[in-house]
């Protein structure tokens, strides 16, 4: 899972651009957005995107846990391997 995990990191880096901040500045359990990482909903977009073509997993904006899956690296990576082990 920790491997996952920076993945994930390096995914939000890579395709947000966020090219002042480390995957290690990243802390797992801190929200992405708002006081957190402060991301905003057009990060969530880019971001669902880039991690659709890296893992391969779906986001549906208009399930409500959606967001919660957006939540921390925490949520994502738990997720991410939900989904990979459904498909798997």
């Amino acid at each position: 899972m920790d491997e996952l995990k920076q993945q994930i990191k390096e995914c939000i880096i890579s395709s947000l651009e966020l090219e002042d901040i480390k995957p290690e500045n990243i802390v797992d359990s801190e929200p992405l957005f708002g006081t957190g990482l402060g991301l905003d909903s057009i990060d969530a977009l880019e971001l669902g995107v880039a991690l659709k073509k890296k893992f391969g997993v779906k986001f549906n904006a208009e399930n409500s846990e959606t967001r919660q899956h957006f939540a921390s690296v925490d949520a994502l990576a738990t997720y991410i391997s939900a989904e990979q082990a459904k498909n798997s």
